[in-house]
């Protein structure tokens, strides 16, 4: 029997002024994914399990694609609002990724707020279930001391591989590598998961905030979104930090928009994406120079590639093509994977590998794990940090360290009381 679907709009005054997604999310967490702040965030908030499964393998994008388009025939839904949350894993064969359909799904598109769920007695009373999800005291931190030490590397020998691989890309093994390095946060108690998303949403309005699975983080990069016939990936290579002193943040922009080492290094991303891209898009625009992206902490060279979709492509396979770009692995792409196989030493899991949502028609959104953390146990005390940095010839090890010290800071602030 078909399992039935109930949807309701509401506007967002109606439920109450400032409404806000991340308000609905209990400490213990939930499934998130916007972008914005306040009352002009956009996105939606996932509660519960209708239906769950894990995939692994070289074929995960597929067998996720599958089990998501067999399931969501299982369900009367004629809207076709039901999405499926999905977290893969960076390597095929290192730990499951994750297909997760919520029970209640609340979205919030322009002024309109969406209930979409599996409950009648949720829909019965759509108004109600909604506002009984609103907490009042999602600005109480949970903990008020946050312990930091070293993740799989110390720091001193992540940077003598950095020198190693910058050592192999000038010997002509290889043009780019990038390697990532993480850091543990230990609180003295359980993170609150929705004050977590709270403080990554408001700190990078311009980013996407996610929780899936326990990986949470605020992520610049849009590896692929899909709507209807149209396409876009937005892709990051190139890195500074912001300073608070403008006329330094200026001169750091103009500095890293005109280094050759850093416009090397977005040109093999562009370059990955956009050959992926072209085999299933027409009038693919890509555009000549890339523009500045500048967020809280950290300066970005930017390239939005966009095409018209020239098949039936879904959001999750266009996702499995361009994994991994070379944003996050280097290029060519087989000869940096096995660079960081021999000198990262570290299970990267979810970091750097896609995240997002996709409906039953194959449209969704799906970045790229950055800027995140693992929480690494139930009791929510530890949160493993990620960064990584593209390797490229006149890379150095310090430097190298200076733009991961800058990535980990969105999750380091939100983390600190």
């Amino acid at each position: 029997m078909a399992i039935p679907v109930f949807v309701h709009h509401i506007n967002a005054d109606d439920l109450w002024p400032g409404f806000c997604l991340t308000d609905l999310v209990p400490a213990d967490g939930a499934l998130v994914w916007v972008t914005g702040d306040g009352a002009q965030q956009r996105g939606m908030v996932g509660l519960g399990e209708a239906a769950r499964t894990t995939v692994s393998g070289r074929e995960r994008f597929a067998r996720a694609q599958r089990w998501w388009a067999q399931t969501a025939a299982e369900f009367t839904d004629p809207e076709g609002a039901l999405v499926a949350f999905m977290s893969f894993n960076y390597e095929p064969e290192r730990g499951d990724s994750a297909v997760i359909v919520p029970e209640h799904l609340i979205r919030r598109t322009g002024d309109v707020v969406s209930l979409t769920t599996t409950s009648a007695d949720a829909a019965a009373d759509a108004h109600g279930f909604i506002r009984s999800l609103r907490r009042s005291d999602i600005s109480d931190a949970s903990h008020s001391a946050v312990q930091w030490r070293d993740g799989a590397l110390a720091l001193e020998r992540w940077q003598e591989e950095v020198s190693r691989a910058v050592g192999r890309i000038e010997a002509g093994a290889l043009d780019k590598v990038v390697l990532a390095r993480s850091i543990v946060a230990s609180a003295d108690a359980a993170i609150d998961l929705g004050w977590l998303v709270s403080r990554l949403a408001a700190a990078h309005p311009s980013c996407w905030t996610f929780l899936i699975d326990g990986w949470v983080g605020a992520t610049p990069e849009m590896l692929v979104r899909r709507s209807q016939h149209r396409v876009h990936s937005r892709v990051l290579a190139g890195t500074v930090k912001r300073s608070a002193d403008e006329v330094i943040d200026g001169d750091l922009a103009a500095r890293l928009q005109e280094s050759d080492k850093d416009l090397a290094e977005h040109e093999y991303a562009v370059r990955s994406v956009a050959d992926v891209l072209s085999a299933h898009c027409t009038d693919l625009d890509v555009p000549q120079q890339p523009s500045l992206l500048r967020l809280a902490n950290v300066q970005h060279l930017a390239t939005d590639v966009t095409g018209a979709l020239a098949d039936d492509t879904p959001a999750v396979a266009l996702a499995g093509s361009l994994h991994p770009t070379a944003a996050v692995c280097g290029t060519p792409t087989e000869r940096a994977a096995a660079v960081i196989n021999e000198l990262e030493h570290l299970d990267r899991g979810r970091y750097a590998a896609p995240v997002g949502w996709s409906d039953a028609r194959g449209d969704g959104e799906f970045a790229i794990a950055l800027r995140c953390g693992h929480i690494l146990d139930d009791t929510r005390t530890q949160v493993e940090l990620f960064a990584g940095c593209g390797i490229v010839a006149g890379s150095t090890a310090e430097a190298e360290r200076a733009e991961s010290e800058a990535k980990f800071q969105a999750m380091r602030k939100a983390l600190t009381v």
